[in-house]
């Protein structure tokens, strides 16, 4: 008995259809990497107020922030407090490890750059690798942590 009684092959048009499509959409990103076609580059914010800060872990767990410009100490982040910030300060440290230019440590190296600008916008940029996050991205709550870093005073060490 034969064992391919009514076999019928897949249609070989669809699948060349399909590879061409694939390839087609890889050349059309490829043109545009290379070209910069279609790539949106956001204006930078006209700057309205800004402050250079410094942060250093210490022992208890907390986070002093420092001015850099002055060297005074603006607050302290206390332990298990104040989530958001560590964990953008996590993430500048983690790409300042793996920026070969970079300093190794979130705490040396060039100060961060926390910036408000004309038009609301709340930003830090990390000035080791030119990093820039949003703040205003993730909510009015967590901006407002580092807004207040803009406006404390703090005290001389």
């Amino acid at each position: 008995m034969n064992q391919f009684v009514g076999y019928r092959p897949f249609p070989r048009l669809p699948l060349f259809a399909a590879g061409g499509l694939v390839v087609f959409a890889l050349l059309l990103v490829s043109i545009g990497r290379l070209t910069g076609a279609g790539v949106y580059h956001a204006p930078a914010p006209a700057a309205g107020i800004s402050r250079d800060l410094r942060f250093e872990d210490r022992a208890d767990g907390s986070v002093a922030v420092f001015d850099a410009s002055n060297n005074t100490e603006v607050t302290v982040l206390s332990a298990g407090a104040n989530g958001f910030i560590r964990g953008v300060l996590r993430s500048f440290a983690r790409e300042r490890r793996a920026d070969d230019a970079a300093i190794t440590t979130a705490t040396a190296g060039p100060p961060f750059r926390l910036q408000l600008g004309e038009d609301s916008a709340l930003s830090i940029e990390d000035r080791a690798t030119g990093r820039v996050v949003e703040l205003n991205a993730f909510g009015e709550t967590n901006s407002g942590a580092f807004a207040k870093l803009l406006t404390e005073k703090g005290s001389a060490p």
